[in-house]
């Protein structure tokens, strides 16, 4: 949803002041999308790590959080926790010709920040929406640290968005390239039955689905057109708008109570291939060396050790996509590099080029090595100097456990 994002109670407010639709600037930064700089998905498999599949009686507060209050983008409803309620394994979020606080509609906004945030993905819901002028039906996403930077460098992901009575459904992201810039695409189907929509997401790029068709894709390879906000973890959010700068102020009054139907939402690590083995891309992990000591990355101010008896902040690592069935390691918003093996390993590189790049290896006995672009192997050197890049077999300074 163009420009809207996560508000509450004082910071509602802030926040909403500086939010207008009027500020969009389409972008022109070429190419993002097309045959020049394609993002091609690599075979990959899916392990389950969130969902909400709604089989309760109430909305579960420990997985959502309701947002009160007028809407933005020139919306017309008041939101509000009782619009939104559990029955026959789905939630139902209605909207209502309900005047409360000066507001002539009521509906339900609620999000997962503070429960649950992923970095990367396959986000996906069962959706069935509701027909009528002036209805805006959303599922979406905004960067976790929105309090902090503010709309739009939080970045936002919007994984489906209808208006009024359209077949035509939009998969779009906002993002700050000196400005608000925003790129996606479109296609149709039948909004009134249910479909699922999903986003698969990883360090490359940003793919839209409907019932696992793809019709979109973003490209976010190494920050390409300043799209660094896609590489830290977001929350998501459901809702249903009434009028706003999207559909419109015009609302057919007589499809109203009008109801938005979520069968579940589920949320997918993508594990891509890495040579004997499945990354957990986009999950966050620690390594554990021979010595039983953490792996650190120093804060990428010098060379990577394997000496730490705690896992804190430099001992935490996300696990990307590199492509080409590669991963990539990140720390402190850097990735760690082989130095090629002619020097220990660090870990200060702001992009992705060859040398941080990854094969994933899973050993007989479960644990995991890496071996880098000149085919040799991470060694822990077992705590007693810095970590290098050079061993041509896997022994145990070779192999990490994996946390």
């Amino acid at each position: 949803m163009k420009e809207k994002f996560f508000c509450m109670g004082a910071l509602l407010l802030v926040l909403l002041t500086s939010c207008t639709k009027t500020s969009e600037k389409k972008d022109t930064l070429q190419p993002i999308n097309g045959t020049k700089n394609a993002v091609v998905a690599a075979a990959a498999a899916y392990t389950l790590i969130w969902s909400d599949e709604f089989n309760g009686s109430s909305v579960n507060t420990n997985n959502w959080t309701f947002e009160t209050g007028p809407g933005v983008n020139n919306e017309k409803e008041y939101y509000q926790a009782s619009n939104a309620t559990v029955s026959n394994g789905n939630l139902v979020i209605t909207a209502k010709k309900q005047t409360v606080n000066g507001w002539p509609y009521t509906s339900a906004r609620m999000n997962t920040a503070g429960h649950f945030t992923t970095q990367y993905g396959r986000i996906e819901a069962r959706i069935k929406l509701t027909s009528g002028q002036g209805l805006w039906p959303a599922f979406w996403m905004l960067g976790n640290n929105i309090g902090s930077v503010g709309w739009p460098k939080c970045g936002e992901i919007d994984i489906m968005e209808r208006v009024n009575t359209s077949n035509t459904i939009y998969g779009t992201i906002h993002w700050d390239a000196n400005g608000h810039v925003s790129y996606g695409g479109t296609t149709t189907t039948t909004p009134d039955d249910y479909h699922v929509y999903a986003v698969e997401w990883d360090a490359n790029g940003i793919r839209w689905y409907v019932d696992d068709n793809q019709y979109a894709t973003a490209n976010i390879q190494n920050n390409i057109n300043s799209t660094e906000e896609f590489h830290n973890p977001f929350f998501i959010i459901l809702n249903l708008a009434v009028a706003g700068d999207f559909p419109g102020q015009t609302v057919d009054e007589s499809k109203l109570p009008a109801s938005m139907y979520v069968d579940y939402v589920r949320v997918y690590a993508i594990s891509a291939g890495g040579g004997g083995g499945t990354a957990p891309i986009g999950s966050t992990i620690t390594l554990k060396g021979f010595n039983n000591a953490y792996v650190s990355g120093e804060n990428g101010t010098q060379a990577m050790t394997c000496t730490r008896t705690t896992a804190q902040a430099w001992e935490q690592f996300t696990v990307e996509d590199a492509g080409g069935g590669k991963i990539a390691l990140k720390s402190q918003g850097k990735y760690v590099s082989s130095e090629n093996g002619v020097n220990p390993i660090t870990c200060s590189r702001t992009t992705i080029s060859d040398w941080e790049k990854w094969d994933w290896l899973v050993n007989a006995d479960g644990t995991v090595s890496f071996r880098g672009n000149n085919g040799r192997y991470i060694s822990c050197e077992n705590g007693t100097q810095a970590m290098t890049c050079n061993r041509t077999t896997i022994s145990g300074w070779e192999a990490f456990h994996v946390q």
